[in-house]
């Protein structure tokens, strides 16, 4: 067996704490002796035991001379558990292969410089690229100072989010309204803005996932719910505000003087014009260990995010019906006059479900982990 066998087993173990481990980075471990797998493990969630920990317990003294397997660069430094590094040399193992170095820089390098100048082997670099996309998000975060964003729409085969009254309910299938709660659990939170909570009472939170049906919805992270209400609209009273299925954070200009129930904060965030700063407040998000954001809203905000270049991923529910030239669009955008000036994405996944068809559009043709850095 090679260390790319054994990697890709390490990163199948990774990836099962996709929906719990935020805003930590899903890690998976595997340790191997004489050809054979004495431990594995993987990170569930934070405050948890790490994923080489936990393999390390499983494989005990066998740990001694073996090779470990780490999607992730092992911390040496105290965060919400004691570091990993000294773990890794205290069972005395011979080697260790690293799929990729952490870019968090309490961690990036230190671990690995840690482990050579105790004597143990160090490769890394197996499979990096596969390490760093089930990671994107928590990479992004670290390296630019903001969130992953996917901004979500369900459309009419003609472009159009509701009619020309606002009336929305419902343009696309119960399936892909079903399948929203997929992404949803995937996601650190959920942003919408006042007009749209007004509007439509979204609970914005996961009421089901359909990709198992035998998964319990407790089990999984409940998002937090941010809405941009930069004119105090929201009142305490409002049917969202009383859905306490986790906390809710009000994004504003200023708080107001009203009684709050526990799961509600308002956080104040720079403004432009007298309108929230987008890019300022996802980063504001960020230092909050944000590392991802669903976003459903109308096309007054969708045009600001596309025109500002905030938004990483593009979902788009398309129904095969037709609302008309007077029905309001999913982009309202500043008029351009070369086509240079456009916006693109590029076509990631298309999918049939039911009666509608899902897109998947990315900012980049595909996943690079240089990312533009903002302070």
């Amino acid at each position: 067996m090679n260390d790319m066998f054994y990697m890709k087993k390490a990163l199948q173990l990774a990836v099962k704490g996709k929906l719990t481990t935020d805003p930590n980075p899903n890690v998976g471990c595997i340790i191997v002796k004489d050809g054979l797998i004495v431990g594995k493990g993987w990170h569930k969630k934070q405050g948890d035991s790490h994923a080489e920990i936990i393999a390390l317990k499983m494989a005990g003294d066998l740990a001694h001379g073996s090779t470990v397997y780490l999607t992730l660069e092992p911390c040496n430094h105290y965060g919400n558990t004691p570091p990993c590094c000294p773990q890794l040399l205290i069972s005395k193992i011979k080697k260790i292969v690293i799929a990729t170095i952490d870019p968090n820089p309490e961690v990036s390098g230190k671990g690995i410089t840690f482990l050579k100048k105790n004597g143990i082997l160090v490769s890394y670099g197996i499979l990096e690229k596969e390490a760093q996309n089930i990671n994107q998000r928590f990479f992004k975060r670290m390296i630019t100072g903001l969130p992953w964003l996917q901004l979500k729409l369900g459309i009419s085969i003609d472009g159009r989010i509701a009619l020309h009254n606002g009336d929305s309910k419902w343009i696309t299938s119960h399936e892909s309204r079903k399948d929203v709660h997929n992404f949803r659990s995937q996601n650190q939170a959920i942003l919408s803005t006042s007009i749209s909570i007004i509007r439509d009472n979204p609970s914005l939170n996961i009421r089901y996932i359909n990709t198992n049906p035998k998964n319990n919805i407790k089990k999984y992270q409940q998002p937090i719910r941010i809405i941009i209400d930069s004119k105090n609209r929201i009142k305490p009273n409002h049917p969202t505000i009383k859905i306490n299925t986790g906390d809710i954070w009000l994004i504003r200009l200023y708080k107001d003087n009203q009684k709050w129930p526990n799961h509600v904060k308002q956080i104040v965030s720079l403004e432009s014009n007298k309108q929230i700063n987008l890019l300022q407040l996802f980063l504001l998000l960020r230092k909050k260990n944000i590392n991802s954001i669903w976003i459903e809203a109308g096309g007054t905000l969708s045009g600001a995010l596309i025109e500002q270049n905030l938004i990483d991923e593009l979902i788009l529910y398309i129904s095969p019906k037709i609302l008309g030239q007077t029905a309001k669009p999913m982009f309202i955008l500043q008029k351009m006059f070369k086509i240079n000036q456009i916006k693109q994405f590029y076509f990631a996944q298309v999918n049939k479900l039911h009666t509608d068809i899902r897109i998947i559009l990315k900012k980049n043709k595909t996943y690079n982990i240089s990312f533009t850095q903002y302070k």
